[in-house]
């Protein structure tokens, strides 16, 4: 499924690179970094908004982030659990090294970035699962849940081991998820009955507009702490007071394009600090 949210250009006042602090990255030796790849530059590159670009003409250049999601066919995950793993593996690459000013995914970051934010999800099993990790990209694990954000890039370039996995049958049941954690929390609108694919392109779209709409120094934050967040459903009174969240800068929310399964300019998902 693809999906997308409008562009957005959160305000925010940037440091000078030179201000920023040298960072350790804790990735692999095998790439080294420059001076001017810093959280606070791969920051900046998150939140001055998203879009602007045209889309293409042929679907095969359409470009896309790739979710695949673990989904074992016996004692499947959580579902909360299973889209907080996607909310936090999508933030993650988005902030990761690697998309930094002349790093080996910085042009088919920003590229994607440019265009409309596009993300499609597929499940994997077994041996799907082992080999997606061979595929350039970032997984997170939560509780019993994982989920694998790939490096975007166009539709008809896709990784044949990526390719053949299987959009649809995305779906695993409600859990009853306990009460939110501390830290930011990602209210899905249960109303529209999104299949568990289609929630987890939603709600990395939410983690990327928050990390967006942070500071500098929120964000970093954040990220030292493994970007932790609770994805839960809202009924509508929760959703109610969500949206007065919005209303009161306090939050960012997810319209969708109504590509697949919710018409367009739908609200999905509201990420509240």
């Amino acid at each position: 499924m693809i999906d997308e949210y409008p562009a957005g250009n959160p305000e925010i006042v940037h440091p000078e690179v030179g201000d920023a602090p040298r960072e350790v990255t804790g990735v692999s030796d095998a790439e080294e970094f420059s001076a001017d790849n810093t959280f606070y530059s791969r920051h900046a590159e998150l939140a001055r908004g998203y879009g602007g670009a045209e889309d293409p003409s042929d679907p095969a250049d359409v470009l896309a982030m790739p979710l695949v999601l673990h989904i074992p066919k016996t004692d499947p995950p959580l579902r909360s659990e299973l889209l907080e793993a996607a909310a936090r593996a999508t933030v993650t690459l988005c902030l990761d090294p690697r998309v930094g000013s002349g790093a080996s995914w910085h042009d088919a970051f920003t590229e994607w970035t440019s265009a409309r934010i596009r993300k499609v999800a597929r499940r994997a099993r077994g041996a799907q699962w082992a080999a997606a990790q061979d595929v350039p990209g970032v997984t997170v694990e939560v509780g019993g849940a994982s989920a694998r954000a790939l490096v975007p890039g166009r539709v008809g370039d896709l990784d044949p081991r990526i390719k053949r996995l299987q959009i649809g049958g995305t779906d695993v049941p409600s859990d009853e998820a306990l009460s939110p954690a501390a830290g930011p929390v990602l209210w899905v609108d249960a109303s529209l009955s999104m299949t568990v694919g289609k929630a987890a392109a939603q709600v990395g779209h939410a983690s990327m507009l928050l990390a967006g709409a942070m500071s500098v120094e929120e964000c970093r934050e954040w990220a030292s702490a493994g970007y932790p967040c609770s994805v839960r459903p809202a009924d509508p009174q929760q959703w109610a007071r969500a949206l007065d969240e919005v209303r009161g800068g306090r939050a960012v929310a997810v319209r969708d394009a109504g590509f697949t399964e919710v018409a367009p300019g739908s609200t999905t998902v509201i990420a509240v600090r």
